[in-house]
């Protein structure tokens, strides 16, 4: 079986159309086989993105989404807050999907493109968002969650997802070496992190 975080060219194409709504404000995403959570919107993202809309201050700003996958998260959070968001992910089916899901809201602002963590990005970043993939394993886990920092204006913040089952508490531990972190919602295993 090939995982997401790969690039698969032999996998057949099964496109499909997932929906989502936020207050009074309805999405929908073309979803597709080698790519994250192509059945149904993935828990954790909902969880992610559903604290961080609750975060003060996140209005106009610049947004990084790592893993973006179909780019779910960054393109709600641009259409409701009005940042300038990018997106970027390692699997190039999952950028031609967001680049497919990008054109169907005006009010988008951003860009999406292939990168591996932050190998392709130039720029700063208020935010930096992410539902790291977990099977990548700790080093590149860390090595997306740590990396985030030099992509981030001073006083930036990173959000993330991950499962107490899979290492949250150890993970939150290394952070908290170098950096405030602190966890803003938990939801049937599922932690939101905030690092500063």
């Amino acid at each position: 079986m090939s995982h997401y975080f790969e690039n698969d060219i032999n996998l057949k194409s099964n496109v499909r159309e997932l929906s989502y709504k936020y207050n009074s404000s309805f999405f929908t995403f073309l979803s597709d086989n080698g790519v994250f959570s192509k059945k149904n919107i993935d828990y954790g993202s909902k969880l992610l993105l559903e604290t961080y809309l609750k975060e003060d201050n996140i209005n106009n700003i610049k947004v990084l989404d790592v893993g973006c996958g179909y780019g779910f998260l960054g393109i709600v959070i641009s259409v409701i807050t009005s940042s300038y968001v990018d997106m970027v992910d390692v699997n190039k089916r999952a950028v031609h999907l967001t680049k497919r899901n990008i054109k169907k809201y005006e009010s988008f602002k951003g860009n999406t493109f292939v990168s591996d963590a932050y190998s392709e990005i130039k720029n700063k970043y208020n935010v930096v968002i992410t539902n790291p993939p977990i099977r990548v394993g700790k080093i590149k886990l860390l090595e997306i969650l740590e990396g985030a920092f030099e992509h981030l204006e001073k006083n930036g913040t990173l959000y993330f997802v991950i499962r107490k089952d899979q290492g949250a508490l150890s993970i939150k531990k290394i952070l908290e070496e170098k950096h405030k972190v602190e966890i803003i919602n938990k939801d049937k295993g599922y932690f939101i992190l905030k690092v500063k």
